[in-house]
């Protein structure tokens, strides 16, 4: 009886050793890391490397937990950031490519293809719980094709492997590819002013075409007072609740674009040689300046006024910016600079 048991027991693991190899077999040369595209633990990411066939690249490089610094210089949208380490942990091969398609495939992909480079912080010594020696080291490879014909799928090809697959996040329809952009300002904070009340030590608003409307607001924590500019008299009577909601709504500011790759040099040129509508400028408790120049946009929507038939001279949506004179060329709205565009007499009592 014992004897039989041994046998039985002899005959189970062979089989189980036949089907794996069978198995084995009947998959080809599929293995797991040729189809090994997602990250399960994305938090250990601490670098994000991205580049296409025309050499256009973007580094994503953690600085600390939800925040990330882009080509080493611009600080990044959490929301796009987040967008694309959520893809890095739910895509999954949905099938390998068709041999019939494969030539093909990998010839798009070495065409037109954007190559992702994943590091990560890992341990040279990780057992049992125990975790010594973190260094940062390259973990993946892969390439991001274009999306398959229905468009539900998108297609990669880890790097070193022979067969390309088709990828999908489950429960999404669309592909994916447009999410590993190598556009830099896919990727760039939107963000001109991000200051809370008790943070704020001055606001200036100069306007040059009405300079008896100029005015100062400086915040002494106990109550602001409102400034004549840039003559510095304090003015009495005003108006204090609008000035506290006006000192609120600079903190969370956007600009809605950047335009440096959509107008000409000579418009750039011509808007900041210009008189400014306004020049906005707050001064933190840390003292540091952001300070925005805003200019009038051209009507080039060729809108018209619906009760005169007049064609409008300006935009009346959106205005052109620079911050801080820097190189960036913006589009700001009026409705979400609206609260903070403002004049001395829009804080008059009864106003």
């Amino acid at each position: 009886m014992k004897k039989n048991k041994y046998i039985l027991i002899t005959v189970i693991v062979l089989a189980i050793i036949a089907a794996f190899l069978l198995f084995s077999k009947s998959s080809g040369t599929i293995s797991k890391e040729m189809m090994d595209f997602a990250v399960k633990d994305t938090a250990s990411i601490t670098k994000v490397f991205l580049v296409d066939k025309k050499n256009k690249s973007i580094l994503l490089e953690k600085k600390s937990p939800g925040d990330w610094l882009l080509n080493g210089k611009y600080t990044t949208s959490n929301a796009v950031v987040n967008m694309l380490l959520e893809t890095m942990i739910r895509i999954v091969p949905k099938t390998p490519v068709p041999k019939a398609a494969h030539d093909n495939v990998v010839k798009q992909l070495a065409a037109a293809s954007v190559k992702v480079e994943v590091y990560r912080e890992v341990y040279r010594i990780d057992l049992f719980g125990l975790k010594l020696f973190p260094h940062e080291k390259l973990t993946k490879t892969y390439f991001v094709g274009n999306a398959t014909a229905d468009n539900m799928g998108t297609l990669m090809l880890m790097k070193g492997a022979s067969i390309p697959f088709v990828v999908h996040i489950r429960n999404f329809r669309g592909f994916v590819g447009p999410r590993y952009s190598t556009i830099e300002n896919d990727y760039r904070d939107h963000m001109v002013f991000h200051t809370k009340l008790s943070d704020i030590k001055s606001i200036t608003m100069e306007i040059p075409d009405a300079p008896n409307q100029s005015f100062k607001v400086e915040n002494d924590n106990i109550s602001p007072k409102l400034y004549t500019y840039p003559e510095g008299k304090l003015i009495a009577g005003y108006d204090t609740l609008k000035l506290l909601n006006f000192m609120l709504s600079f903190e969370d500011l956007r600009y809605e674009a950047i335009l440096n790759q959509d107008v000409t040099q000579h418009r750039i040129d011509s808007v900041r040689g210009s008189t400014p509508k306004f020049i906005l400028t707050l001064e933190d408790t840390k003292n540091e300046t952001t300070q925005l120049k805003a200019f009038y946009r051209p009507n080039d929507e060729q809108k018209y006024d619906d009760a005169t038939g007049k064609l409008y001279v300006h935009d009346l949506d959106r205005l052109y910016a620079f911050v801080n004179d820097g190189d960036d060329f913006l589009m700001i709205q009026y409705f979400v600079f609206g609260p903070v565009l403002l004049q001395r007499s829009d804080f008059d009592i009864g106003a």
